[in-house]
């Protein structure tokens, strides 16, 4: 199980944290400021070179007033132009710089157990807190490739989770992914469930069920009803109190039962126990329940 969207807070410079604006365990919105670190040198970095490019904005104007009057050559006017350009960039820089001493959150979650205290301070990249979403979750799971074309987007799931397994709940596969693992030869697809009641959490591991398709009206047998011989398979039919050995075709299996395509009729009994006993014709007692 994934969360639905999952991040580790970090900061992207160094510095010393001066603000910490959330709890452990709390719900978060999108935007809430998260941590601050201290930014007196970046704001005094903005202010130094704002004002140096307002002087060069002024010194800009002057010029261009001389070089409408014909005093002064056009490739003067250029290079001033050319200045109070950089210096408009390098206070858009600066603006950056003293922007990223505040973490804000990308997307509403429940943010977990912090890792820093107020005053630390702190390299860039340092893991802060870890946020994640979990109104929904996705659960990623695999399928043989030889399954891979009947699995397609928007299909159904049933998820079992083990510290729930009296629970089941429904999802949607929706993605799929391009390629078959050379490995497992096997596929991974992604399906979503709703998580509204908050009991699941990434990293728990489910049991999905993925129903390719349904086939009406399948006759199937328990499969210790199966007598294998050689490469064919025969059950034994109970027909007027006597066991007839019965060669059958067999179609898909389930847990615990296999279908029969060939062989057998809707109604029929077969005797699941003790085929070593017994042989074709010999004579059998139903006991009371038995099919």
């Amino acid at each position: 199980i994934v969360a639905n969207e999952s991040v580790r807070v970090r900061t992207e410079i160094s510095g010393r944290l001066v603000e910490l604006n959330f709890n452990e365990g709390q719900v978060i919105q999108k935007g809430q400021l998260l941590v601050a670190l201290d930014d007196a040198v970046y704001r005094a970095q903005v202010a130094a070179i704002s004002a140096e490019l307002r002087t060069e904005q002024q010194r800009y104007m002057r010029i261009k007033e001389l070089y409408q009057q014909k005093f002064i050559s056009k490739e003067a006017l250029d290079l001033q132009a050319g200045a109070v350009a950089r210096l408009a960039a390098l206070v858009q820089e600066a603006d950056a710089h003293l922007q990223k001493t505040i973490v804000t959150a990308p997307f509403s979650g429940v943010i977990g157990l912090r890792k820093v205290s107020p005053g630390a301070y702190l390299e860039a990249g340092a893991d802060i807190a870890k946020l994640e979403d979990l109104s929904s979750v996705k659960i990623d799971f695999r399928v043989p490739a030889v399954y891979r074309a009947k699995v397609r987007s928007g299909q159904v799931i049933d998820v079992v989770v083990d510290a729930f397994s009296a629970d089941t709940c429904k999802g949607e596969a929706y993605v799929i992914e391009t390629g078959i693992d050379g490995e497992t030869r096997t596929a991974l697809v992604r399906a979503r469930v709703s998580n509204k009641e908050g009991k699941l959490h990434s990293g728990m591991f489910a049991r999905v069920s993925l129903i390719m398709s349904k086939k009406q009206n399948a006759l199937s047998v328990p499969e210790q009803a199966l007598w294998p011989q050689g490469t064919d398979n025969f059950v034994y039919r109970v027909i007027d109190g006597k066991a007839s050995l019965t060669k059958v075709e067999l179609g898909r299996r389930t847990p615990g039962y296999v279908e029969i395509l060939n062989g057998l009729s809707p109604g029929d009994m077969v005797v699941t126990e003790g085929q070593m006993k017994i042989r074709d014709g010999a004579p059998v007692m139903v006991l009371g329940g038995a099919q």
